[in-house]
């Protein structure tokens, strides 16, 4: 698997979603919370394709498949980890061959492009609330401050690790998460844990109790960035 589909997971599952549910929908806050467990699980694009072929033809023969669409991503969640065990169990013993470093699978142009959007939504969020709420405010402008310390790395002469460039935008992700989480309010918090647990109720029987809890934290985070209209640092979402 290229670089490429790797950066660009969540937009790779997205569309074939679509193209096996034979509808062009919006994929739903808890679908993208689960292609984000999956992500952090570290669930090869392939496998998670796989599986969810899988959990299609699945559904198809099931009653339940009879003239109803499958509606969500959380029914491939069982068949996508299995596919995901199998990978690894294949991979195991495997090595990668030896030799020159793959060729950069974007312009840095359009990484840097990506990283200045962000950081510019990053300001203009802290702008936002600069009155109501000067903690996160604060918060904000330091991660933004940290992206664009971040661009000096695309200066950098011979090839980018990506890998360990993506360590760094994980870590702002996770401090815009943490300023989030702690200065929400309550109601938005209830409002998000009510919409949770109706979106998933279909579903716990079907998910493990580990599943189930990360699923829980990536829709909150989720629908916290939504709430305060902020980006996804993470190459993940670039594309």
């Amino acid at each position: 698997m290229d670089n490429w589909n790797y950066f660009n997971y969540f937009t790779e599952i997205e569309e074939y979603f679509w193209k096996k549910r034979g509808a062009h929908l919006l994929v739903s806050p808890l679908d993208w919370a689960i292609m984000e467990t999956w992500q952090k699980a570290g669930v090869p694009l392939e496998a998670a394709l796989k599986g969810i072929d899988r959990a299609f033809e699945a559904y198809q023969r099931s009653r339940r498949g009879a003239g109803k669409p499958l509606k969500s991503l959380a029914y491939c969640t069982d068949a996508v980890l299995d596919a995901a065990e199998e990978a690894q169990e294949a991979a195991a013993g495997s090595h990668s061959p030896n030799g020159a470093k793959a060729a950069e699978p974007f312009a840095r142009s359009e990484l840097r492009q990506y990283m200045e959007n962000n950081a510019a939504l990053l300001v203009k969020a802290a702008e936002r609330f600069a009155q109501s709420q000067a903690t996160v405010a604060a918060a904000l402008l330091r991660v933004a401050e940290s992206l664009a310390e971040s661009l000096t790395l695309l200066d950098a002469p011979g090839n980018l690790d990506l890998e360990d460039f993506e360590r760094r935008m994980t870590i702002l992700d996770d401090k815009v998460h943490a300023t989030l989480l702690s200065n929400a309010s309550e109601e938005l918090m209830l409002k998000i844990r009510r919409e949770v647990d109706s979106q998933l109720s279909a579903y716990r029987r079907k998910m493990k109790a580990a599943q189930l809890a990360l699923v829980e934290k990536q829709y909150l985070q989720k629908r916290l960035l939504d709430e305060y209209q902020l980006p996804r640092l993470s190459l993940y979402y670039f594309s």
